[in-house]
């Protein structure tokens, strides 16, 4: 069964029955994350809390209701404005077409036992006319036009990405999202278009006997940090669990720190603006949690996440356009079991998505046991700007450009993660201090540069400064890590680079450790095994077909790393069943050590390790 299918089985909203949760049970790590889940979503029956003050809401609660026992519940906007710290809203299950919801308390929202509530950001459209050629149109009121951000150079990405992708307005037909057209001509069974100017959505498909959906509304639960139904901040971050938000325009959830929330042309992540210390952001929300939560659909993030003390943990973030999760200013941030899919479904190009960015002067963020899948046409975990002592450990990464990026930022331990069929597995640019130790790459290369970038004339401003400088992007650590490249991969496996504007100028060596890694590539022939700089001369960099012709360039570098090529056996105990334990170790492979401070992130107690992120695969008995 692929990963994919037991990742959906995992994460549906809905109550699963109990032959799926045995077989997750039974399959264990058999998924090939370190833990092997669940992720995303887990059933759960959500007790109506016996203390606190508790409001019942329905889709269709009267607003003048109390909303005191289940029978008889108020609407969820009347809840929202009536409650304070420490009470409760229960939604009854249905769908709640709702947004702009204000909560500046810290309030928790839950399903009734094990109903399934669910917050859309559409209005259904039942009223057509028909215009022969196949299209159909309606009037809509509430339309989201958008631009891109001014930093999007449109002279370079203009031919790939046609500007009507940047407007936030979504069309579903049957639950099935559309893609966006230029103009009427384009619209068919898959495609719509809006006129702006004159109000009107076009579809190509006939409406009758069809759920046609349209957005109505920009975000779902907006968390002011000023003063909201006659109640000041009280600076707490709701909880909220069971629940499920999807097809909203722009984002489902919003948490500002000291700025207002942008508008969806505007700059959102500039909070703080410049090098800020640490106790100057992420105060003005502490404390939001997420559990069991999905957020689907939304046209540019799930949700905008500031504050220190974020969790988001075993909920599903799927089929966003820019971002999924995008936490900004914060620090003490805890993300884990969380599946997270199909970012960027529209393509965009020189946006520069995530499907978690982690962005602007946040401190320890954790990233740790996810699974990131789905993700062609964006990177899958970015530290961007600024970043302090992060930690991504026991991660599953697939089929991003970037698995993990960290740039602009200082101090990062990448450790028990498998990344497969990544562009790169893991890219570090413009940093320094990243430890990476003990991981998987499978057909997934190794990255660290630097370049010239700084903070003067940068495109971005200030970002550089917050980083450290061009002579400081140093003190990288890769040691005990598994490389592993099909026959037809083509490159070097791990890549250590600078730019040529920078060789003769920045001689410090990027790494302070490099050794007892293992390489394994099946054919190869002609194909760099190494690329690394800084080297005397002036390309300051060149690339090496074997470890021993890396060592007489650079001395003392992967003294006791292994290179077999071509290595012609079973790498992987199953690569189909996504089991990444070596199905043998390979003659003259040896345990590394593992720095206790690490072992304590992974859970492990050997003080040694095979090279990679999981065991070998226990030897099979002959019968």
């Amino acid at each position: 069964m692929p990963l994919s299918t037991l990742a959906s089985l995992a994460a549906r909203p809905r109550r699963r029955p109990a032959f799926v949760l045995a077989l997750f049970a039974a399959l264990g790590s058999a998924v090939a994350q370190p833990s092997g889940g669940p992720y995303g979503p887990v059933p759960q029956r959500y007790e109506v809390p016996k203390t606190g003050h508790v409001v019942f809401v329905a889709p269709d609660g009267r607003a003048e209701a109390a909303g005191a026992t289940p029978a008889e519940p108020t609407a969820l906007e009347a809840a929202v404005a009536r409650v304070v710290t420490g009470d409760t809203i229960v939604l009854r299950g249905g769908t709640y077409r709702t947004g702009g919801q204000e909560l500046n308390q810290g309030v928790t929202l839950q399903p009734y036992l094990d109903e399934q509530p669910v917050l859309k950001g559409t209005r259904v459209a039942a009223q057509w006319e028909n215009l022969g050629h196949g299209v159909w149109r309606t009037r809509w009121a509430t339309l989201f036009p958008a631009k891109p951000m001014g930093w999007w150079q449109r002279d370079r990405e203009g031919m790939q990405t046609p500007l009507h992708r940047f407007n936030a307005d979504m069309v579903f037909i049957d639950g099935e999202p559309l893609r966006s057209a230029g103009w009427e001509g384009e619209v068919s069974a898959k495609a719509f278009y809006v006129d702006y100017g004159r109000g009107y959505v076009y579809i190509g498909t006939d409406p009758a006997g069809r759920l046609v959906e349209i957005t109505a509304h920009d975000v779902a639960l907006h968390r002011p940090s000023r003063t909201v139904h006659g109640k000041a901040s009280d600076r707490k971050g709701f909880t909220l669990r069971g629940l499920t938000f999807t097809q909203y325009a722009y984002r489902a959830i919003d948490i500002e720190g000291r700025k207002p929330s942008a508008l969806i042309s505007e700059e959102p992540t500039d909070d703080p603006v410049g090098p800020s210390p640490e106790s100057e952001h992420g105060k003005e929300v502490v404390g939001t949690v997420l559990e069991n939560v999905t957020i689907s659909h939304c046209s540019r993030v799930a949700g905008y996440f500031r504050g220190d003390r974020l969790v988001i943990r075993n909920s599903l973030i799927s089929d966003t356009g820019t971002e999924g999760i995008y936490v900004i200013g914060s620090s003490d941030v805890l993300l884990e079991r969380n599946l997270i899919r199909r970012n960027n479904v529209h393509g965009l190009t020189g946006y520069f998505p995530a499907a978690v960015k982690i962005f602007n002067q946040s401190n320890r963020v954790v990233v740790r046991d996810n699974l990131v899948i789905e993700q062609p046409n964006s990177n899958g975990v970015w530290y961007d700007v600024g970043n302090v002592d992060g930690v991504f450990v026991n991660n599953h990464v697939e089929g991003a450009q970037a698995g993990l990026f960290f740039e602009i930022s200082k101090g990062i331990t990448v450790a028990g993660n498998v990344f497969v069929d990544n562009q790169q597995g893991v890219r570090i640019l413009n940093s320094s201090g990243a430890k990476v130790l003990h991981n998987s790459f499978v057909n997934s290369p190794a990255l660290f540069e630097r370049n010239e970038r700084s903070a003067q004339g940068d495109h971005f401003g200030w970002h550089p400064q917050t980083g450290p400088d061009v002579n400081e992007r140093v003190g990288h650590v890769f040691e005990g890590n598994l490389l592993v490249a099909d026959a037809g991969f083509k490159g070097p496996l791990l890549r250590l680079e600078q730019s040529p504007a920078t060789c003769g100028k920045v001689t410090a060596p990027m790494a302070a450790r490099v050794d007892g890694n293992l390489y394994l590539r099946a054919g190869g022939a002609g194909q760099p095994l190494v690329r690394w700089a800084p080297l005397p001369g002036p390309a300051c960099q060149a690339e090496f077909p074997s470890l021993e012709a890396l060592r007489q360039a650079v001395p003392g570098v992967e003294a006791g790393s292994r290179a077999l090529q071509p290595y012609d056996g079973a790498v992987f105990r199953s690569r189909e069943l996504r089991r990444f334990e070596l199905a043998g170790v390979p003659e003259g492979v040896r345990p590394q050590p593992v720095p206790e401070a690490v072992r304590k992130l992974l859970g492990w107690r050997e003080a040694s390790h095979l090279p990679g992120a999981l065991p070998a695969a226990a030897p099979v008995e002959a019968r």
